[in-house]
């Protein structure tokens, strides 16, 4: 793919994901849930968010893809993502692995390194956070080993996301800095990159569609907000009104 192309390929992804509707389920943290709930809506996306232990399987047995978001790390959702991902397994549901700081605990990063052996489709992340699961420095080349290691997708992200399979890589600089300001960013835009692999059968450019989705409209939100408090509106609406012109018109794709 290059790089030029990835707006028109994200405009059809979108499409697609408008006209099915993906069921996702999210095992996400508390304070992450209804704005991603929400972020999914607004891509076209159907989100569920239980974690009973006694109806968690048949949730996901009824989703097209999982997201193990581990923000908040308690017994419940350990249990829930065990039986979440039994159900995956069986079922063939893409699941996208979310280890959020994993870098300040390290019995956190040693469950994220147990379910890495559970083959996520894509692993979304920091380098703080990559650096724990991986024990290397986020390079180029230790992003590209890691890829190709776990077979998943690594979407390193920041000021400027870089995502690679092992084989391709893409590097997108939308967004905008009030993105660091707003809780959840980027536990939605694993959500959201969950959803894009439902209907995309190639899981990097699944992941790269996915953030170049969320960067752009995280500029757009950031042009019309007034600060953090109105931000979470806007970018809802701007990915509810995303379409090709302005994803081929915004896209910093190199």
């Amino acid at each position: 793919m290059r790089a030029g192309e990835l707006p028109h390929i994200t405009s059809d992804i979108l499409t697609r994901l408008r006209a099915r509707a993906p069921r996702v389920h999210c095992i996400t943290n508390a304070v992450a849930q209804a704005f991603t709930a929400n972020v999914l809506l607004a891509a076209g996306a159907i989100p569920s968010m239980t974690l009973s232990a006694d109806e968690i399987g048949a949730f996901v047995a009824r989703a097209d893809a999982l997201l193990v978001n581990l923000g908040t790390f308690d017994a419940e959702r350990r249990d829930a993502t065990a039986a979440a991902l039994d159900v995956a397994g069986e079922k063939g549901v893409p699941w996208v692995l979310d280890p959020v700081f994993i870098d300040r605990s390290e019995p956190r990063a040693t469950y994220a390194r147990s379910l890495v052996a559970r083959k996520p489709r894509a692993i979304r992340l920091n380098s703080a956070e990559f650096a724990a699961l991986s024990g290397a420095k986020g390079d180029d080349a230790a992003l590209a080993r890691y890829a190709l290691d776990t077979r998943a997708v690594v979407a390193l992200t920041g000021t400027v996301d870089r995502i690679t399979d092992g084989a391709q890589r893409v590097e997108i600089e939308n967004g905008h800095p009030l993105m660091a300001k707003v809780t959840a960013m980027g536990c939605a835009a694993s959500a959201l990159n969950a959803a894009f692999l439902v209907v995309e059968s190639d899981p990097f450019l699944a992941t790269a569609a996915a953030l170049l989705c969320f960067g752009i409209a995280g500029g757009i939100a950031g042009e019309r907000a007034t600060g953090p408090g109105s931000f979470p509106a806007a970018i809802i609406d701007a990915l509810y009104a995303l379409d090709e012109k302005m994803l081929s018109g915004k896209a910093r794709v190199t």
